[in-house]
C-alpha cells in the first residue's frame, strides 16, 4: 500500500481548479484530482491572522509522482507558500487501487 498517497493542497476560491486538476491528470500526474469548493481557512499569515475562501484539490497519485506533482504545483500555484501535505495510503479496495496505477505515470491509459 505504501506505493500510494493522497496529495492535498488549498487553492484560492475564484482559481480555476478545473483546468489545474486536468493537468494534473492529464500529464499522468495523478489518476483524480477531487475539488471540494467552499472551505474556509483559518490561519496566521505574516502575523497577521487571516480566514480564506478556498478549495480544496485530493489528488489520487503514487509515491514516485510525489516530486514532479509538486514542481507542477510550485510552478503553478498563485501562493507564496503553497500547502502540499502527502498522506501514505495505509488501506484501500484493490480494484481502486489497481485502478489508480494504471492511470498514474507516462504509461496512462484510459
Amino acid at each position: 500500500m505504501s506505493d500510494f498517497v493522497l496529495a492535498l493542497t488549498t487553492v484560492p476560491k475564484d482559481l480555476d481548479a478545473a483546468t489545474l486538476a486536468q493537468d494534473i491528470v492529464g500529464s499522468g500526474l495523478a489518476a483524480c484530482v477531487n475539488i471540494v469548493p467552499g472551505i474556509r481557512s483559518v490561519y496566521v499569515w505574516k502575523g497577521v491572522p487571516k480566514i480564506s475562501e478556498e478549495q480544496q484539490l485530493m489528488i489520487k497519485t503514487t509515491t514516485d509522482q510525489v516530486d514532479p506533482l509538486w514542481d507542477l504545483l510550485r510552478d503553478r500555484h498563485p501562493y507564496e507558500v503553497p500547502e502540499f501535505l502527502v498522506v501514505p495510503v495505509i488501506d484501500g479496495s484493490e480494484e481502486y487501487l489497481s485502478w489508480v496505477q494504471q492511470h498514474v505515470g507516462p504509461k496512462a491509459e484510459s
